[in-house]
């Protein structure tokens, strides 16, 4: 069994180099190996037969892309990189609930982060939003996952970090789509943003998603 120790981004000029914020993005990625060594310890024993909890802590992490832009950085080099509204990496944890007598079906809400930077080493440009989750789920064989539902991104904010002029977009909610195989998925979703002026953005993505259960 995995030890519980396991699991411990409006144009400015700016100077292009490394942005040492792009350490936060080792968060995501240490979460994956986490839940990797996890899966890789228990699915070696499938003589044993897993006992009916109604309700598992559920943790997971995403990487998605796609999406119109939002907002684009100039460099002094003449170079550009622009913030599509769907793109970001994501850390997520909520629960999974399953029905007595319907080992099949599962119901999965998650609350998150997510968030995506620039290139820029001096100034933390950033797009954040908060994304909540409920998906329905239908297990078709015991790896195989299938799961449809609504996701609601809030708090979607674009700051410069001083340099430039922040603003937020309006909350949005769309569909959200799961294919998974195990721990790993690829995931569709649907969703438009806007702005104070009524100006649209859709920030339709496809994703790759690592999630587990515990305990087992």
């Amino acid at each position: 069994m995995l030890s519980p120790a396991l699991l411990t981004e409006y144009k400015t000029q700016l100077f292009s180099h490394l942005n040492p914020m792009k350490k936060l993005l080792l968060i995501p990625v240490l979460l994956v190996v986490a839940l990797s060594t996890a899966f890789a310890q228990t699915s070696s024993d499938s003589t044993v037969t897993k006992p009916y909890l109604p309700v598992r802590f559920l943790v997971g992490a995403s990487f998605e892309f796609g999406g119109d832009k939002v907002a684009e950085v100039q460099f002094t080099n003449g170079e550009s990189q622009s913030i599509p509204a769907g793109q970001g990496v994501s850390i997520h944890a909520g629960g999974q609930f399953q029905f007595p007598k319907l080992d099949k079906f599962l119901l999965r809400a998650t609350v998150g982060f997510k968030y995506v930077t620039t290139q820029a080493d001096n100034a933390h440009i950033r797009l954040s939003r908060i994304p909540l989750h409920l998906t329905a789920n239908f297990m078709a064989t015991d790896k195989i996952r299938l799961g449809a539902g609504l996701a609601s991104h809030q708090s979607i904010t674009f700051k410069t970090d001083g340099i430039g002029q922040d603003f937020e977009l309006k909350g949005s909610t769309g569909a959200i789509f799961e294919v998974a195989y195990s721990f790993i998925g690829v995931s569709y979703t649907a969703m438009t943003y806007k702005d104070k002026y009524s100006n649209s953005y859709s920030a339709n993505n496809i994703g790759i998603t690592f999630s587990g259960v515990f305990p087992k």
